[in-house]
């Protein structure tokens, strides 16, 4: 039978440490959760700037929700696109420095939109190998030909650009990468995209709110400017505190999205409550310094306090830590052995790594205190 052939699959799953299983918050999410009737320190989420459940943000939502409702009540394209959200657009334009910017629903279907939107069928993607599986998915549904280049490798790349025949070219990749904490080579994929008259899709989906200035994302960090070839999206469910993703470009680019990018055209509209929030929260991004010091500072605080031990952390300057462990049933181990100590901090595996490099993820949050980290620090001290 059908099912039995899935519950044969789940049980591979289970052997080869691969299950993955959801637990139950029962508290906002902050630095302390409460699952199970237990409180512990939290280095789950990717709340960056501790904004998720700020005051100013909470306010805002109510406030818009009075005001607005709670529904948009149709696509963007029909009735739904409400003040609110003209607002967000033209604040987050403004913000990254781009003529225009266009709201969705998720990350994800940002992806998907604007790759499917701008090459197709006899076009080509080249694309980092370590990219977000919604960039990978993004690829294959355009139907464009999809050319993975090794992690970073520019001189890859440009031989890939170089010897392909396609009628468009777009190199698609994650600014800050969600598993490694990397940061891509952004200069040099420009120089590329300009040499080969080829888009650049960037994903900044752990770098806006938290890098560059003001925490403008990873092109300000890079000292990049808004350029015509560039299609930024920055997701808003991250440092920014509440949900939805954003691209931003050109007039031309945002436009054509707007008329072409199915996953923009055929949703409804995000709840106005939602855009009232991150109007609230990019505020606070902008105003937001200290907590991104103080963001490093545990940062640092980590990676010195591991030093010396078998705890091997990748060469991450972001807010994204990862210990490499290794087997997939080890990397369980010890995130059980943290969560039994109060710490909850998620083991990763493939196939969102790559084989053989399950990890600890450790994501840290400005709304973290010193004590959580040294915390952190004593437990994997203990247990290496």
């Amino acid at each position: 039978m059908i099912w039995d052939e899935l519950a044969d699959r789940l049980a591979g799953l289970d052997r080869d440490g691969l299950r993955r299983q959801r637990r139950t918050l029962a508290a906002p999410c902050g630095p302390l959760a409460r699952v199970g009737g237990r409180e512990l320190v939290s280095f789950c989420s990717n709340d960056y700037l501790g904004l998720a459940n700020d005051p100013a943000l909470v306010d805002a939502a109510c406030a818009g929700a009075r005001e607005w409702g709670v529904g948009s009540g149709a696509s963007h394209l029909v009735s739904g696109h409400l003040s609110p959200h003209q607002a967000l657009e033209e604040a987050l334009a403004a913000f990254t420095g781009f003529d225009r910017a266009l709201l969705f629903s998720t990350g994800y279907m940002a992806n998907l939109g604007i790759v499917g939107a701008l090459v197709g069928r006899g076009d080509a993607v080249f694309a980092d190998r370590l990219n977000h599986a919604s960039l990978i998915d993004a690829a294959q549904l355009a139907r464009a030909e999809h050319a993975r280049y090794p992690h970073g490798d520019i001189d890859a790349l440009a031989r890939l650009l170089a010897a392909s025949t396609a009628k468009r070219k777009l190199i698609l990749t994650d600014a800050v990468f969600s598993m490694d904490g990397d940061l891509a080579p952004l200069l040099e994929l420009l120089q590329l995209a300009e040499r080969f008259d080829a888009w650049l899709v960037v994903d900044d989906a752990h770098g806006f709110g938290v890098l560059g200035e003001q925490g403008r994302g990873s092109l300000s960090h890079c000292g990049l400017p808004a350029h015509p070839r560039v299609v930024y999206m920055g997701t808003l469910g991250k440092a920014a505190g509440a949900s939805g993703a954003f691209a931003a470009g050109s007039e031309t680019v945002v436009e054509w999205l707007l008329q072409r990018a199915r996953t923009y055209i055929f949703t409804t509209g995000a709840s106005p409550i939602m855009a009232c929030a991150l109007l609230a929260g990019l505020e606070l991004i902008r105003q937001g310094d200290a907590r991104r010091d103080h963001l490093r500072r545990l940062t640092g605080l980590l990676r010195d306090g591991l030093a010396g031990t078998r705890w091997r952390l990748l060469p991450s300057p972001t807010a994204i830590q990862p210990v490499i462990v290794g087997d997939n049933h080890a990397a369980v181990d010890v995130a059980r052995a943290l969560f039994e100590r109060g710490l909850w901090v998620p083991a990763i595996r493939p196939p969102t790594v790559p084989k053989g490099t399950a990890r600890l993820r450790v994501s840290l949050s400005a709304a973290h205190d010193e004590a959580h980290v040294r915390q952190l620090i004593d437990a994997l001290r203990e247990l290496a």
